[in-house]
């Protein structure tokens, strides 16, 4: 800084500098997009001063599962995010993105979760990067590039593996999109229309992220009772490819597979000694995609929360709709589609373990073109902070600011991001510990979060307690895209 004078000054705030850190109290100047100063700033002068006594400052969490693509152009304000305290989001999961897409074409299940098929306008990265400068959103975006959705721009038949002048189209749109700045690949090989692709396929598209430095993240093959057998396919790709990897919303999936977090982190702990691997989780015993037919049970409640033909039946469980019609579930879901649900389908005790998982980050994988969301998608980042650190005592506030602080920005290599350092760039939260708390309820799914007093993004004053989406308008919006970038660079 060349004089005193600074843009905004948070005196006395609590802050926690690592996972297993103890908080003490500093202030922290921002000036521009950067945090100027930190520690004893009563030699500055500011235009806006914060008192945060009683409240801690947090990086602006980094919400790394998520289905935003289009959403940020839509609805750029992000109160569903920002709310939460969230300011950067990673984009692109699940095999899913919003590109490379051809133009006029209909997305496919579950591309279709992204929006409907005239939103979908973007040939490339390229593309998609100047709308997001000129929508501006709220937050940041950096974006994966899909498998399935790769699949979808070559391929009419995709319930069969791809011919080899298939992927090589595919490998020459997925070096395209890393050249214009895609973090690496996701995968969503569970889906319909991926799951017919071989390791082979996915190998040879993983090979092309390498020499970007690039990442590859999967919604493994299966997460119930095959799921050892489809963590060992990813970490062989991963190491064929030599890239790290992410495995995407770790969970235990159906009834049969509950009580095994344990071994399934032990399994990834063995593997760990060989790779570079992480995890996400989200803080629900519940999960919630388009209605999956392989995936009812009479052992799983279902709730259903669209259908294209019969819409009335929306906002029930499957088995009431199953009693009304006089169908067996697996006929009433066929009746259903093409439509959404939400499974409860994990047990809480493996939820917590992988919430507490030292190398877990935190994504909420919320669906924002549900009409009916899943409470994920508004109520993730402070039910960790409420329910779990300090109702349930499941881990610490320290490590739960690491996992969406820092973790996930070495992680996705997002440079200046996801601490509170000189030179960084000025994305905080500032909550208070004791009334954070999520208000989301799988009734009412779209309810604002307790506890988010303040949000900067980039230096941008962008929420603050008690907005709502009158008045959201009133707030500043300064999200960038973030190119992926080497820690050499």
């Amino acid at each position: 800084m060349t004089d005193s004078y600074v843009d905004s000054i948070i005196k006395n705030a609590t802050v926690y500098q690592g996972p297993n850190s103890q908080p003490h109290v500093i202030d922290v100047a921002i000036d521009k997009d950067s945090i100027v100063a930190i520690g004893d700033c009563t030699q500055l002068q500011a235009k806006h001063n914060y008192d945060a006594t009683g409240l801690v400052l947090a990086p602006g969490f980094i919400d790394v599962h998520t289905h935003d693509d289009l959403e940020v152009l839509n609805n750029p304000h992000m109160l569903n995010k920002v709310s939460q305290g969230v300011t950067t989001v990673i984009a692109g999961n699940c095999g899913i993105s919003a590109v490379p897409y051809r133009q006029g074409e209909a997305p496919v299940d579950p591309i279709n979760l992204l929006g409907e098929k005239n939103k979908f306008v973007y040939q490339d990265l390229n593309d998609y990067r100047n709308a997001f400068e000129c929508a501006l959103p709220s937050v940041n975006l950096a974006m994966l590039v899909g498998h399935t959705s790769l699949r979808a721009y070559v391929m009419q038949d995709l319930t069969r593996p791809a011919r080899d002048d298939e992927i090589d189209l595919m490998k020459q749109l997925l070096d395209t999109a890393m050249v214009q700045g895609a973090l690496g690949l996701s995968t969503g090989l569970a889906y319909y229309n991926a799951k017919g692709a071989s390791q082979s396929e996915v190998n040879a598209l993983a090979k092309v992220v390498k020499p970007y430095d690039g990442i590859y993240t999967t919604h493994l093959r299966t997460e119930f009772q095959g799921i050892l057998d489809a963590m060992d396919e990813a970490f062989a790709t991963a190491s064929h490819a030599d890239i790290p990897l992410v495995i995407s919303h770790i969970k235990c999936a159906g009834q049969e597979n509950w009580g095994r977090a344990a071994q399934v982190l032990q399994h990834l702990d063995k593997q760990r000694e060989h790779q570079d691997i992480g995890c996400d989780c989200y803080p629900y015993a519940a999960s919630s995609s388009t209605l999956d037919l392989n995936q009812v049970s009479e052992h799983t409640e279902i709730f259903i929360t669209w259908s294209k033909s019969h819409p009335k039946m929306a906002q029930q469980s499957l088995n009431d709709i199953a009693t009304k019609w006089q169908l067996s579930l697996l006929d009433a879901a066929k009746k259903l589609q093409p439509a959404g649900a939400v499974y409860h389908c994990m047990l809480e005790d493996d939820v917590k373990q992988f919430l507490s998982y030292k190398h877990s980050m935190i994504g909420s994988d919320g669906l924002p073109c549900d009409p009916h969301p899943h409470p994920r998608l508004w109520g993730t980042f402070p039910r960790v902070l409420g329910h779990y650190c300090n109702d349930k005592k499941t881990l610490p506030l320290a490590l739960a600011i690491h996992k969406m602080t820092a973790l996930p920005a070495a992680r996705f290599k997002l440079q200046r991001r996801g601490e509170i350092k000189v030179g960084y760039f000025a994305d905080l939260v500032l909550f208070d510990p004791k009334k954070v708390q999520d208000q989301a309820t799988y009734n009412q799914p779209k309810a604002q979060a307790l506890g988010i007093e303040y949000v900067w993004v980039n230096g941008t004053l962008s929420f603050v307690a008690g907005a709502n989406t009158d008045t959201i308008a009133n707030y500043g919006r300064a999200g960038q895209f973030l190119a992926r970038s080497s820690t050499d660079e």
